[in-house]
């Protein structure tokens, strides 16, 4: 869905038998899209091409905790019966590394600019959750509209691929122990940024159009409404996705931190915190980014790229000679700092969506929620 589009209302809400959900994703593909749909691969559901149902994680549910992540198999006809994996959107929208232009020797006219753009691709990505729907938001604010915040232009390569992106939205039934997105208010239920939006029930899907295309391919799909039974089972599983959450953040950390910056709790942080970047690499908000030179051999060109950095890497506060933060404990800090405090001028919300990778993807098992709570405990 283009986000420039305007959203439209949501749509009646149908049910969809597991048979019309395979037929959707046929549909997708004869619409030109790249179906990507999470898998189980080496050990984790992450996103990659899809080409049927068939390969969807039916039957399988995720064991999450700090520091720890396994799959199991169990006898369910559900294929969306687990929380998230490392992945998110950001990686299809936000590429860890791309190039983004070339410049190249042109005789006596000098040095010729040429822009690198992606290639326009129509994809339509199965199985979003709420928390990544609620990232998007935020990177669609950075990426997208940076003239409020400074009179720059939005990202061209960014915008290319946001606008062929359709999005299926599954709500979580099934919250790790990690999750905490009914605390931060993104979640379990996805809200808007959606063309559809399905509720997993054993014998199908409740399926709500978010946006035109949404809807116009739902109406090419044989459905019926919803009897008052599924309905019913849908809510509750709703409300015990959320009752199940028990990890919390304060309602809002706007200038809190930034006035515990001497905190002696940053210290006993930083003796477990590895600074290996693991927490903003799964991140969904996180865009960290460094720019390099690639010459070629005969110096005829050189390629200007753009990868991903981290704010926990000792060169990303390198500033002529000096590296700013030098320990780990800077580096923390500034982290959760910006993440969860300087983000409410930003954007106007924390950049937080509750969606425990990085407390499941933290090597030492650092849980931010219990270092914010120790931060503001005194």
């Amino acid at each position: 869905m283009d986000p420039a589009e305007p959203s439209t209302a949501a749509g009646e809400t149908v049910f969809l038998d597991r048979l019309q959900w395979e037929r959707l994703i046929h549909l997708l593909q004869e619409e030109g899209y790249r179906c990507i749909g999470p898998q189980v691969r080496e050990g984790a559901i992450v996103y990659d091409t899809l080409e049927d149902a068939d390969r969807l994680p039916r039957g399988w549910r995720d064991r999450q905790g700090p520091g720890r992540y396994r799959l199991q198999r169990e006898d369910s006809p559900r294929q969306f019966a687990w929380a998230n994996g490392p992945q998110a959107l950001k990686p299809l929208l936000f590429a860890p590394r791309e190039d983004l232009w070339q410049a190249r020797c042109d005789g006596a006219r000098g040095l010729d600019f040429q822009a690198r753009l992606p290639r326009e691709e129509k994809r339509a990505v199965l199985g979003v959750r709420a928390c990544d729907l609620a990232a998007l938001a935020l990177l669609d604010a950075h990426f997208l509209a940076p003239s409020d915040r400074g009179g720059g232009r939005p990202d061209p390569a960014y915008r290319i691929r946001r606008a062929q992106l359709f999005l299926v939205a599954v709500d979580c039934s099934h919250p790790a122990d990690t999750c905490f997105c009914a605390a931060t208010g993104d979640g379990p239920a996805a809200r808007s940024g959606y063309d559809l939006r399905l509720q997993e029930l054993e014998a199908g899907f409740l399926a709500t159009a978010g946006s035109r295309a949404g809807a116009e391919l739902l109406a090419r799909l044989e459905t019926r409404l919803p009897t008052e039974a599924e309905r019913r089972a849908a809510r509750r599983q709703l409300e015990e996705a959320s009752r199940r959450q028990t990890r919390r953040l304060p309602a809002s950390l706007d200038g809190v931190l930034r006035g515990r910056q001497e905190h002696h709790h940053w210290h006993a942080v930083a003796e477990r915190c590895l600074s290996c970047g693991n927490c903003t690499a799964v991140c969904p908000t996180c865009f960290c980014h460094h720019e390099g030179d690639e010459p070629a051999l005969d110096g005829a060109s050189s390629l200007h790229y753009r990868e991903w950095d981290s704010c926990f890497t000792r060169d990303h506060s390198y500033i002529h000679g000096i590296v700013i933060r030098a320990e780990i404990r800077q580096r923390y800090r500034q982290w959760l700092t910006h993440k969860l405090d300087y983000w409410h001028a930003q954007y106007g919300r924390s950049g937080c969506v509750g969606c425990g990778r990085c407390i499941t993807w933290c090597p030492a098992g650092i849980d931010l929620t219990a270092e914010v709570e120790a931060l503001c405990r005194d």
